[in-house]
């Protein structure tokens, strides 16, 4: 499981996402911090061991960074945009 760190930029996007993106955005931020690179997509697509990477879904968008180190497991929600 890795460790949900985000901007505040982020944080306040989230806070005020509609209750329908909301609950799409909050299942797959859930998801992503079990396996990061399983349920995110790389930011370059010919690479797909990039740290940076992204979620696209129906409302919302977010970039995130994997950051990976003795002791570290984050994952850092570094934007997030409301696409309603």
């Amino acid at each position: 499981m890795y460790k949900l760190h985000s901007t505040k930029a982020a944080d306040a996007v989230w806070e005020s996402l509609p209750d329908e993106a909301l609950r799409e955005f909050n299942e797959a931020i859930r998801l992503a911090c079990e396996d990061p690179w399983v349920h995110t997509e790389p930011r370059e697509r010919d690479d797909p061991r990039d740290v940076r990477r992204t979620i696209t879904l129906q409302h919302t968008v977010a970039a995130l960074l994997i950051i990976e180190g003795p002791p570290l497991r984050w994952l850092y929600l570094r934007n997030l945009d409301d696409l309603g």
